[in-house]
């Protein structure tokens, strides 16, 4: 029966969850940079852009509209490239002018986006009809 758990129909769970997960990684970040005494510009850069792309994504989640309208689907593919893109300009920029910046928000912010994909993923398995 381990074929039936990504053959087997599900509703699409909810955002707030990960979403409050991921921001709580954010937020739980922003003491380790003090202690340890990392660049705060680099927790303040991953803060940044994570409020970004929640802000992104929320207003590509109203404009979704019918999934089988070609002009929403559009809208949504180049609602998730721009975001990927966004994020990359932002980060590559930040490291030519500083490297231990960018680093240290590129790994804050990773964080947070895995710590929400894990949330997303058990709370979508765990879904039963």
């Amino acid at each position: 029966m381990k074929t039936a758990l990504f053959s087997t129909p599900r509703p699409e769970p909810g955002h707030l969850i990960p979403t409050l997960g991921s921001g709580l990684v954010v937020l739980l970040a922003l003491p380790v940079f003090l202690v340890a005494g990392w660049p705060i510009g680099g927790w303040a850069l991953a803060a940044v852009i994570w409020v970004a792309v929640h802000a992104i994504d929320a207003l590509l989640r109203r404009a979704r509209g019918d999934a089988a309208n070609v002009a929403a689907s559009g809208v949504q593919a180049f609602g998730l490239f721009f975001k990927a893109v966004g994020l990359l300009v932002v980060l590559v920029a930040a490291a030519v002018a500083s490297p231990d910046l960018a680093v240290a928000a590129a790994v804050t912010y990773a964080l947070a986006y895995t710590f929400e994909l894990g949330l997303s993923l058990a709370t979508y398995f765990g879904v039963t009809r």
